[in-house]
């Protein structure tokens, strides 16, 4: 079965074609739906098996990173949000969409309840948008989209990237293995807030958060920007050390892996 994917767009959300270029290059078949086509009726959750929401900058950030799409969301078409995730969908956020997730509650999902704003993501700690590579490290064993992942390279390009929330809501991520990716030195060991390899000061190097089944996913850094070896900033080293050692260069970028095992839950 090929899933089918909705790709949320609209109001300054930006990646919705790259977004749908993965899924359909991993397998899925993806559409491109704007907000009000599915606030309107045109269009309905119950007819696609995974929902995403790209990057971006809808409206501005005006009021907060994602908080103005989450509410449209929210006030227009959540019951469906709801039985979409509880009817054993997928659904992944990446950057503007992890924080649209954030704010829609659907993130960390304690208890199986979806709505309850718990996480946060606030501004940088550097006070400024930062735009550049990261080493992420994969850190969860039921997330469903990080199968056979380790250390994953990605860009980021956020100026709200840095994940809150209280202590006991962090510690309870940390007890039901939630935290899906941390951010990492290049040789995997953590970056206890060390800039900038954690590039936002995200509390315990955090830069993605599952709900509690490990099928939604919200995510800061940019996966879907890595789906090509040479579209990697350091492709041209990496190379060169595959050349001086006879090594093989990868067919593929190390953020296809992710989309390929959403598609690959569905078979």
């Amino acid at each position: 079965m090929k899933p089918k994917v909705i790709v949320m767009a609209g109001y300054g959300i930006n990646s919705e074609e790259e977004t749908k270029f993965v899924f359909e290059k991993a397998g899925a078949t993806a559409e491109i739906v704007h907000i009000n086509d599915l606030i309107g009726g045109l269009k309905k959750l119950k007819q696609y098996q995974i929902l995403a929401f790209p990057g971006g900058f809808a409206h501005g950030d005006d009021t907060g990173s994602g908080n103005a799409y989450a509410n449209k969301m929210r006030n227009n078409v959540w019951e469906q949000v709801r039985k979409f995730i509880n009817d054993g969908n997928l659904a992944i956020g990446i950057c503007n969409g992890c924080q649209i997730m954030a704010n829609l509650g659907l993130i960390p999902g304690f208890d199986g309840i979806y709505g309850d704003r718990l996480i946060a993501l606030r501004h940088n700690a550097s006070a400024r948008l930062e735009c550049r590579w990261v080493n992420i490290k994969a850190t969860s064993e039921k997330c469903v989209w990080t199968r056979d992942i380790d250390i994953m390279r990605c860009p980021i390009a956020h100026g709200e990237g840095n994940f809150y929330m209280e202590k006991k809501v962090l510690d309870r991520l940390n007890k039901q293995d939630q935290v899906v990716f941390r951010y990492v030195h290049e040789d995997g060991s953590r970056a206890k807030g060390e800039f900038p390899c954690n590039p936002n000061g995200a509390i315990e190097d955090i830069a993605a958060v599952s709900d509690e089944t490990g099928r939604v996913l919200a995510i800061m850094p940019h996966p879907e920007r890595n789906w090509n070896f040479y579209n990697q900033d350091n492709w041209t080293l990496l190379r060169e050390k595959a050349a001086r050692t006879g090594g093989k260069l990868p067919a593929e970028g190390q953020g296809m892996k992710l989309f390929r095992n959403a598609v690959r839950y569905f078979k």
